[in-house]
């Protein structure tokens, strides 16, 4: 019985070993070093200048990543109907994010995050609810937005990478069409999501153990059980709130996402400002869509190294010089990315005593 009680603290203590933290900064600044050590230019960074306007912008570009913070703890909030309080909501983002800083995109930090939110004082079948209503709203932000890019922007201009290296030329002719294999992936399984939490979570769950029976996907068999009761154990609970409860969480997760991807483009502004009309602001911030969808293909812990190098790739055109355009990747991902392994190093083991060990 202990031991069942200690295997959500050994996979939380897993996730802070120094090599997990370590790895991800290692791996993100080894790609940027070597990049630079190719395409680094003086004249490249000698044009850029700075002043009281760059500075303001640069703090915009982090007021947006707390503003992106903001969204998923009113979502919290209101996911769990006021439960959480705003110190907790905080703290189950940091947690959240820092375990999706330390594993590779595609398993992200779901997987713990309904021990975060449990161990928070919300009863485990809330929990699993509130985390399977994230997963829920997130996909339903991407199968909206992605279609209004290409209803309202140039596909020419969206998916033509003109300045992409010859090692990447199959990427930067294949993006079209990596895109739609990847919204399609979104699209069902927010399908699968949608019919298991509100129609037939137990139909979704034999649905999904029958499909991981095959050989291929056997392995994850276990994982695919614990999403259908996941589900089960959701679905009453989901299916019977207002439609304004949907509407005020789906809001609050647009601010989030929105936020998250117009830091680069206040970033880009800091530097060059002239340089930008609406079309070419919106046309980045398409890209940036494009490029999370394919950074869920990265093996590497939060996308380290991947999101650096496509980061240039896909925004090169918008930046004067590649060397600059690597400086301002790893800008960027000193913005988005680096605060959550500081902030997680810090409140994670802290959280872990006091939640797990002050109970022993």
């Amino acid at each position: 019985m202990n031991e069942e009680k200690r295997n959500p603290e050994k996979d939380l203590t897993e996730k802070i070993k120094p090599s997990r933290v370590l790895l991800p900064v290692l791996i993100g600044l080894g790609v940027v070093a070597y990049m630079f050590s190719r395409e680094f230019s003086w004249e490249a960074f000698n044009t850029l200048s700075f002043s009281k306007f760059s500075a303001f912008w640069l703090l915009l570009s982090c007021l947006f990543m707390g503003l992106r913070d903001l969204g998923y703890m009113i979502r919290l909030k209101i996911l769990s109907e006021a439960d959480l309080t705003w110190k907790q909501a905080f703290r189950v983002i940091m947690l959240w994010e820092f375990t999706s800083a330390v594993t590779p995109s595609a398993i992200g930090g779901t997987s713990l995050a309904v021990i975060y939110v449990n161990k928070e004082g919300v009863p485990l079948g809330r929990s699993t609810a509130i985390v399977m209503a994230t997963s829920f709203l997130d996909e339903l932000y991407f199968i909206i937005m992605f279609p209004l890019l290409l209803l309202f922007l140039n596909t020419d201009n969206l998916f033509n990478i003109p300045h992409a290296e010859e090692g990447s030329a199959w990427l930067a002719q294949n993006i079209l069409y990596l895109c739609l294999v990847g919204y399609a992936i979104k699209f069902l399984w927010a399908c699968m999501l949608t019919y298991g939490l509100f129609y037939n979570p137990r139909g979704m769950k034999y649905f999904l153990l029958k499909v991981f029976k095959l050989p291929i996907l056997r392995r994850f068999r276990g994982r695919m059980n614990t999403v259908g009761t996941d589900m089960v154990n959701s679905s009453y609970r989901l299916r019977t709130r207002k439609w304004n409860f949907w509407v005020k969480s789906f809001i609050a997760t647009l601010m989030s996402w929105t936020s998250r991807y117009w830091v680069v483009n206040a970033l880009l502004v800091a530097f060059w400002a002239n340089a930008y009309g609406w079309s070419e602001h919106f046309i980045i911030f398409g890209r940036q869509l494009i490029m999370w969808i394919l950074m869920l293909i990265s093996p590497t812990p939060g996308g380290s190294g991947f999101a650096e190098f496509v980061f240039k790739e896909f925004l090169a055109e918008f930046i004067p010089g590649a060397g600059v355009a690597i400086g301002i990747a790893l800008l960027w991902r000193i913005i988005t990315y680096y605060p959550y392994l500081i902030i997680g190093a810090i409140i994670l083991p802290r959280w872990i005593k006091a939640k797990f060990r002050s109970k022993e």
